[in-house]
């Protein structure tokens, strides 16, 4: 299995950015995917998840409202949309995905519960 990351860039505070995770090898359709954060000197930290259905999604609070998570089954990819940027987002945005089973929020926001990563693609916002 194998996911690429991408859509990272420089943007000022209060714009938007699309990121998108391609993956490949695996029934993705039937995949829980996730994407999660990590800051400079942070640990990573969980910042949305969508269940293999697209009908189960979970946010980071601090990014509710802002950030929406999305899947296309048919290109195999999964998206979070990132609007009203702040300098607190900067971060390397890593997707994760792992096979079914992951439906409760204790478990889809969980980054352990992963078996799958991306390589991370930078996401800078300047203020």
């Amino acid at each position: 299995v194998q996911l690429q990351a991408s859509g990272g860039g420089l943007v000022q505070a209060g714009g938007f950015l699309r990121l998108s995770c391609a993956a490949s090898g695996c029934s993705f359709s039937m995949y829980t995917m996730g994407w999660f954060r990590q800051a400079p000197g942070k640990e990573r930290e969980f910042v949305a998840a969508v269940s293999w259905t697209g009908s189960i999604t979970y946010y980071a609070d601090s990014v509710k409202g802002r950030f929406t998570i999305s899947r296309d089954n048919a290109q195999n990819t999964v998206f979070l949309h990132m609007n009203s940027l702040k300098p607190e987002d900067t971060a390397v945005y890593y997707c994760a995905g792992e096979s079914g089973g992951l439906i409760t929020k204790a478990t889809m926001t969980t980054s352990y519960n992963y078996k799958y990563w991306g390589q991370g693609t930078q996401v800078t916002v300047s203020s």
